[in-house]
């Protein structure tokens, strides 16, 4: 079993599915996960995965105290997985993926991604 670990910024608020923005910032924000995920993977050493399973995991570190959704903290971080999952090279339709929100506050917020994946 092999493990990864990369550590993302707390989602644009505009990310979220309850947010009401207009197309081209709702763009810019997707567009904008998407590449920074992709370059933060590249970054922490993480290539293409040749693998017969991943598992991933999202610890979500809140930015406050504030009590969030986290079905809309989940869903704000589809275009972050885009890009991890490109690259990477295996599709998020083939993760196994858990969230869990952690106890502790992170300065401005934090997603910490956990892959874990055996060899093909």
């Amino acid at each position: 079993m092999t493990s990864a670990e990369i550590f993302l910024p707390w989602p644009d608020r505009d990310l979220s599915p309850n947010a009401r923005v207009h197309w081209a910032a709702l763009h810019r924000a997707k567009h904008r996960a998407k590449t920074e995920a992709f370059w933060l993977t590249k970054e922490a050493g993480i290539g293409k995965i040749e693998a017969d399973s991943l598992s991933v995991r999202y610890v979500i570190f809140p930015p406050d105290r504030r009590v969030r959704d986290k079905d809309n903290v989940i869903g704000s971080l589809k275009s972050a997985q885009d890009g991890i999952a490109e690259a990477i090279g295996i599709d998020d339709s083939k993760w196994t993926t858990s969230y869990r929100m952690a106890g502790a506050i992170e300065k401005g917020g934090m997603i910490k991604v956990e892959l874990d994946w055996s060899g093909a």
